[in-house]
């Protein structure tokens, strides 16, 4: 009998693992698939290994304070990379504009390319999106999941945060008040989409996003992103947890109002005090516990995306491809109105790209690079998948998107492709939503899942559906704070039954 099951091998459920093995505890990880990561996926290719999920690591630090439980420590495990520049926005008018690692060059950057005045309010917009973050950090980031009832309890100090935060406003009005240019309105926009959410309708303190990428910084990780998911499963096994793939939770066993263990799709137990769901919050509600004993009600689900790797001529020279591009359509906006108020594809989506060669040095093929392609895009119906051809043109929009920019040429290959459909069938009750719900309201943070799970003994989340959200740093994070719960609950289990004695 171990003394915690985890569901689930992504960067969360590993978070978990290693922290509740670190303290002793026995604990068995169950990845249905064939290996770890969760959506921080990897394929290999006619012989080349590429990354399919996350393409740029914030908050380091997250990663290096949970691989220090387990003895060892981001620089032991991984070397982080710096490209140079980091993101190319490009604009239907022409504008081309470099961003980087560092805040004062990609200052120097958008001085040059847009002026004193852009410069200038881009620094006040990052002093201002700094702001929120130092404050809404440790109550909404790196504390346990947040409610209304904790801001009163906190009395003044707490709800003196609020005007700090800027939670009444929207985050398109609070840009728009502060910066001037449209092309670093749109720039500052699209840090909505690292939550899934509609820019038009989250809460101005998601400003806080742009803090931490242009600010606190977006690096590759040598090798490819993939060796994050590396890093903590040998953190996870260094500390002792057991990681068991191809196993498939069917079930999670309750009795007594608490849980029991998980059972897998093979028929085996798997006895447990404790249960780590990995997985996505609607799929441990909705499927694998008894039905009834988690009433919540249904969210609107994030952004999902249509990715995909095309296999490039390699370019050299002044002709090289820069780590991160962003080929923005003729009008921002109706993009989110087209995945948000109409439910279908954008008609003109934004294209992201990801050279992996210039991002995480991954070697491609001979004579050519693996270049990770992305549209955002709505969650599949509630009711079921929608028609792939919806997919398959949003696919041929973005190859030739690419195309038209000269970023790809007449022979470049689609190597590989997922659709939402993909995204959902992979990871059951997400929708293919890729941040669990959308944060489309001042109150959506105090509606996110906690950690621990009320009303079910021993049932605890760790993933992006989850406090404090999605992203590869926060679900690391989300694991660290479900371990905290796990060990907490034992405490005042063992405690009560000393007390018995």
């Amino acid at each position: 009998m171990a003394d915690v099951v985890v569901i689930g091998s992504g960067v969360g459920g590993l978070s978990a693992a290693v922290r509740l093995a670190a303290r002793g505890l026995s604990v068995d990880v169950l990845e249905a698939g064939d290996r770890v990561g969760g959506k921080l996926g990897v394929r290999v290719i006619d012989g080349v290994e590429v990354d399919t999920g996350p393409s740029v690591l914030t908050l380091p630090e997250a990663l290096d304070d949970t691989l220090r439980v387990a003895g060892t420590s981001l620089r032991d495990e991984l070397s982080l990379r710096e490209p140079d520049p980091a993101f190319r926005y490009l604009y239907p008018d022409g504008v081309a504009l470099d961003v980087f690692v560092r805040p004062a060059e990609t200052l120097e950057s958008v001085r040059r390319t847009l002026g004193a005045q852009a410069a200038d309010d881009m620094a006040g917009f990052l002093r201002y999106a700094g702001r929120i973050w130092d404050a809404a950090a440790p109550h909404f980031v790196y504390g346990p999941a947040p409610s209304p009832g904790n801001l009163a309890r906190g009395g003044i100090a707490s709800l003196a945060l609020l005007p700090r935060i800027d939670p009444l406003r929207r985050m398109w009005g609070a840009i728009r008040g502060r910066v001037r240019s449209p092309h670093l309105r749109w720039l500052l926009a699209r840090y909505a989409t690292y939550n899934g959410s509609d820019v038009r309708r989250a809460p101005a303190t998601l400003n806080c996003i742009a803090h931490v990428e242009l600010a606190m910084g977006g690096y590759g990780v040598e090798g490819g992103m993939y060796e994050v998911a590396r890093a903590l499963a040998r953190a996870a096994e260094r500390a002792g947890a057991r990681i068991h793939t191809g196993a498939r939770a069917e079930r999670v066993v309750t009795g007594g109002g608490r849980v029991r263990g998980v059972e897998t799709a093979d028929g085996r137990q798997w006895p447990a005090d404790a249960v780590v769901g990995n997985a996505d919050a609607a799929h441990v509600f909705g499927d694998l516990l008894p039905r009834g004993s988690v009433r919540r009600a249904a969210a609107a689900p994030s952004m999902s995306g249509w990715v995909g790797i095309v296999r490039a001529r390699r370019r050299t020279g002044a002709d090289v491809r820069v780590a991160h591009t962003v080929l923005f359509p003729a009008t921002y906006l109706d993009e989110f109105a087209d995945i948000f108020d109409r439910d279908r594809p954008p008609v003109e989506p934004t294209v992201y790209l990801c050279a992996q060669e210039a991002c995480h040095g991954r070697a491609g093929w001979a004579g050519e690079e693996p270049v990770f392609a992305m549209a955002n895009a709505p969650a599949e119906p509630a009711a079921g998948p929608r028609d792939p051809a919806a997919w398959s043109a949003l696919r041929d929009t973005v190859l030739e998107r690419m195309r038209a920019a000269g970023l790809r040429d007449g022979d470049d290959a689609l190597a590989w492709e997922r659709t939402p459909s993909g995204l959902a069938d992979a990871f059951p009750g997400s929708r293919g939503s890729i941040y669990g719900a959308a944060s489309n309201s001042p109150l959506s943070a105090f509606r996110r899942p906690p950690n621990r799970v009320p009303g079910v003994g021993g049932l605890y989340l760790a993933s992006g559906s989850a406090h404090p959200g999605g992203g590869v740093p926060l679900c690391i994070l989300s694991g660290a704070a479900a371990a905290h719960a796990v060990l907490a609950d034992r405490r005042g289990i063992l405690t009560s039954r000393d007390t018995a004695k």
